[in-house]
Formats: C-alpha cells, structure tokens, sequence
C-alpha cells in the first residue's frame, strides 16, 4: 500500500543498522555466487520466524552487487547472531571460506552501524512502508518532523 502523505520512522531506544552484500566479480561463475546469493534469504527467513534473536527488519536489492539492509535492537544480538553455532550463518561463512576465500570470483562486504536514540531521521513520501519504517513505526512528518532538521531535534 502507499501511503501518500508524508511519513517520517521513528523507533524506540538505539539500534543498529547492519548493510551487507556481495558482488559479483565474474559473473559467469554461477556455481561461486550462486551459494552466496542463496544463503541469505535462509538467513532472513531464520532471523524473521525467531524474532527474539533481534533482527527488526531487512530489504533485499539484486544487481551486481545484491546489498541487504538490516535493521536490529542491538550490537549485542547481532554477534551473537554472527557467532551462534546453531544458526544459518556460521555455516554459510565457513562454505563461503572453503569455496570461494580469497580466489576473487565474489566479494562480500559489510558495514554495521550504531544509531544512538534520536541520532537518525528519515522521510517517505508516496512510498509503502520501507525500511526503518517497517523496523519502527510510521508517524505523519508534520510540526517539528517537518523539515530533516526538525526530525534531528535542531530548531532554529
């Protein structure tokens, strides 16, 4: 659904952003990135059936260079997450490692970002609801949420 008016998220307490892609730097290599390319919808499906882990929310983008961007409660169960050895993902970066390690066939990145409460501002207008306002709450962009100025808290 779109919503039309002018939306700005907000979210309770800090979180964090986590960015994460690969790339594909021979793309005639299927059988390197196609593994890659797999596992993490199995890990978002794993993250979203066990909430209490601590992912918020994700959006996907396929090009070249496929990016996910991850929206959590905290640094701290994002590790743990990254480091549990019961879930999708240690397995995945072993295979990745065994497969792929350094022979220059995909690339994979990431970036992680702590967002301290009132640290961040956001505005959609003609769009679904999409990223930190699907992690949070919509509410309308207007008073003080008006401007990006506003929405960080600095008047004047």
């Amino acid at each position: 659904m779109i919503h039309h008016e002018r939306l700005t998220a907000t979210i309770d307490g800090d979180f964090v952003v986590f960015l994460i892609g690969m790339r594909l730097n021979q793309p005639w290599k299927v059988h390197k990135w196609w593994p890659v390319a797999a596992a993490m919808p199995r890990m978002i499906g794993e993250l979203r059936r066990q909430p209490e882990l601590g992912m918020l929310h994700a959006e996907m983008w396929f090009s070249r260079t496929p990016v996910v961007i991850q929206y959590w409660r905290s640094m701290e169960q994002l590790m743990a997450y990254a480091t549990n050895k019961g879930a999708a993902h240690l397995p995945a970066w072993k295979a990745f490692n065994q497969a792929i390690g350094t022979d220059g066939s995909v690339g994979i990145w990431h970036e992680t970002f702590a967002v301290k409460a009132g640290a961040y501002e956001s505005v959609y207008v003609n769009m679904p609801s999409f990223g930190l306002g699907r992690a949070g709450k919509l509410e309308a962009a207007t008073g003080r949420r008006q401007s990006a100025a506003g929405r960080l808290g600095r008047h004047g």
